[in-house]
């Protein structure tokens, strides 16, 4: 197993080190954490126990992974996780809580990017794929589809759904969720249309395009989607829409598919 570590590092003995592993110049990782192969742990970076993360991580300096949740209820003796998959980018000044209940985790997926200071907190689950700009706060219980973009200096509050394929403008606060597929902005938030660019870079075109489309345009008549062609985008829409909001949706309510 090959590894390059700063002799400055501390690294708990009860650490699981993965091979080809980089870790910089004072970082700290703690018990219990587990880091795969081929993640770079940057300068002063610190890893807190119960985190697990996958391989090719890039931490960047100053990050903090896994530290208490913000939740003055927590005990600090409770196991709960932070599980990150593979591939993801934390840069500068990035934080994620572990959760509050027993032996639950806050759960980040894979080749997804946070710029500096964004913020992941206690219960969230963040997709694959997904970009935080900088300063981006979600509060806890937060849940963020794949492929999401979320602006600078976006904050989401506690219990809301950004779905699949959403972007997000800067500094939008959010209170509500947000439609798979759409771009949301403006004080108060509101959607505005379907997130064009983003489908198209994912190859969601032609009539998966045409589908969707006309899916906002009955949503926002609240209108039923039932006569409409059962495409992917579709159905992973009608199962977005057919979960029971704890927060209520930017613009629409809901209707039956």
């Amino acid at each position: 197993m090959t590894q390059n570590i700063h002799p400055s590092a501390y690294i708990s003995p009860d650490a699981k080190i993965g091979d080809n592993v980089t870790i910089g110049a004072f970082a700290v990782i703690e018990n219990s954490v587990e880091i795969g192969a081929n993640c770079i742990i940057q300068a002063h970076a610190v890893i807190q126990p119960f985190t697990k993360m996958g391989s090719g991580n890039i931490v960047h300096p100053h990050v903090v992974l896994g530290d208490l949740p913000q939740d003055i209820h927590f005990k600090p003796e409770t196991v709960t996780w932070l599980e990150i998959g593979d591939n993801n980018t934390f840069r500068e000044g990035f934080t994620a809580h572990r959760a509050t209940k027993e032996n639950t985790a806050t759960r980040i997926g894979s080749d997804c990017y946070f710029m500096n200071n964004s913020h992941v907190a206690h219960d969230c689950s963040v997709g694959n794929k997904t970009i935080f700009a900088n300063n981006v706060a979600i509060g806890g219980h937060v849940e963020i589809g794949n492929n999401v973009f979320m602006g600078g200096a976006v904050v989401v509050h506690q219990f809301c759904r950004v779905g699949s394929y959403a972007i997000v403008q800067g500094t939008t606060g959010l209170n509500m969720d947000v439609i798979p597929f759409t771009l949301i902005g403006g004080r108060p938030a509101r959607h505005y249309r379907l997130n064009s660019v983003g489908l198209r870079r994912a190859g969601i075109m032609g009539e998966r395009y045409d589908v969707l489309s006309k899916a906002f345009r009955l949503l926002r008549t609240r209108q039923s989607l039932a006569d409409l062609p059962e495409t992917e985008e579709l159905k992973q829409l009608k199962d977005w829409l057919a979960v029971k909001s704890k927060r209520g949706t930017h613009g629409f309510v809901e209707v039956s598919s």
